[in-house]
C-alpha cells in the first residue's frame, strides 16, 4: 500500500517491481478481486476509451448547445493535411482527444479519467501512441494503470475536481496521468514515468474551470486537445533526461494549494474567465434564453 510517490518508488524498487504492478497489487489488498479481474476492468475501460477517442473523428456529434460539434472532425481532417505547424501526429492526438470530449458532451459513454470534463487526455494518447508505435494491447493496459497509480495519488493528497482546485485538477490530472503512461509504453523507469508527470502538471498550474454557459465543452474540449499534447511533450522531457528539480509529491502539494488559492469565480462557478466575456454571456443567453 502506498500514499504518495515516494512511498509508491520504495515499493516498487524492495519488490522489484513496475508501478503499475505495486498499483495492481494495491487494488487487489484493497478491493478483495482477483488480479485477473482487476486487469480485465481495466481492459474494458480501455475499450470505452478507444471507441470514445474515435467516435467523433468521422462522425460529428450533438451536444447542447452546439459549442462543440464537430470539433472533432475539423481536427482529424486538418490532420491529414502537409504542411501543419506541429505536424501529423500532433494534430491526429489533438483530434482523438476531441473526440471524446465531444462524445462526452453529447451525452455519449465515456470513461473518467480522472473526471469527465478531462476524459479525452488520456485516451487520446494512449490510442494515439498504440498506433504510432504498434503497442502491444498488453503495455496499453499496463500503461493505464501506471496512469491510475498517478491519479491515485492525486485523488488521495489533492484534488480532482475542478470545483476544488480549478481545470489543474482536471485536465492538468489528466495531464500528468497520461505523461507518466506515454513514459511507460516507450520503456521508462519508474523514477521517468514520475517526472513526466510531474512536468505534465508543472506545466499548467493554475489553470482555471470556467466553462461558457456552466456547460462541459467550451473551454473543456480545446482544454483536453492541448492537454494531450502536453502529456506528450512532457513525457519527451523526461525521456531526454530534464532533471525533475521539484519532485513529484511536492508538485502535487503545490497544486492543491494552488488550487485552494483560486477564488470561486474560477472554480467550475461559470462567474470568471472567458465564461463570463461579451461572447460567453452571448452564449449562455442563446443557450438557455436568459440573461
Amino acid at each position: 500500500m502506498y500514499k504518495n510517490a515516494q512511498e509508491l518508488l520504495e515499493l516498487c524498487t524492495s519488490e522489484n517491481k513496475k508501478i503499475w504492478e505495486v498499483a495492481l497489487d494495491t487494488e487487489v489488498k484493497l478491493t478483495g478481486m482477483p488480479k485477473d479481474k482487476i486487469i480485465e476492468s481495466f481492459e474494458k475501460r480501455l475499450n470505452i476509451m478507444i471507441s470514445s477517442a474515435t467516435k467523433a473523428l468521422e462522425h460529428k456529434q450533438s451536444t447542447k448547445g452546439g459549442l462543440v460539434d464537430g470539433v472533432a472532425n475539423c481536427q482529424f481532417e486538418y490532420s491529414k493535411k502537409d504542411g501543419t505547424i506541429t505536424g501529423n501526429y500532433m494534430n491526429y492526438i489533438m483530434a482523438l482527444a476531441y473526440s471524446s470530449s465531444e462524445v462526452n458532451a453529447s451525452m455519449g459513454k465515456i470513461c473518467a479519467s480522472p473526471t469527465a470534463g478531462s476524459c479525452g487526455i488520456l485516451p487520446a494518447v494512449l490510442v494515439g501512441m498504440m498506433e504510432k508505435e504498434g503497442i502491444e494491447r498488453r503495455v496499453v493496459v499496463e500503461a493505464l494503470i501506471t496512469a491510475s497509480a498517478v491519479g491515485a495519488i492525486y485523488t488521495r493528497n489533492a484534488t480532482v475536481a475542478g470545483a476544488d482546485g480549478g481545470c489543474q485538477a482536471e485536465c492538468g490530472v489528466a495531464a500528468s496521468m497520461a505523461a507518466a503512461a506515454a513514459a511507460y509504453m516507450k520503456g521508462a523507469s519508474n523514477e521517468v514515468c514520475l517526472d513526466a508527470a510531474g512536468f505534465a502538471m508543472i506545466n499548467i498550474m493554475g489553470l482555471v474551470c470556467d466553462p461558457v454557459a456552466g456547460l462541459v465543452a467550451l473551454p473543456c474540449a480545446q482544454r483536453n486537445a492541448s492537454g494531450a499534447v502536453n502529456a506528450l511533450i512532457s513525457a519527451d522531457m523526461a525521456l531526454a533526461g530534464q532533471i525533475a528539480h521539484i519532485p513529484f509529491d511536492q508538485v502535487v502539494d503545490a497544486m492543491f494549494k494552488v488550487g485552494k488559492m483560486l477564488p470561486p469565480q474560477l472554480r467550475e462557478t461559470a462567474k470568471g474567465g472567458i465564461a463570463t466575456t461579451p461572447a460567453g454571456k452571448a452564449i449562455y443567453k442563446e443557450v438557455f434564453g436568459v440573461e
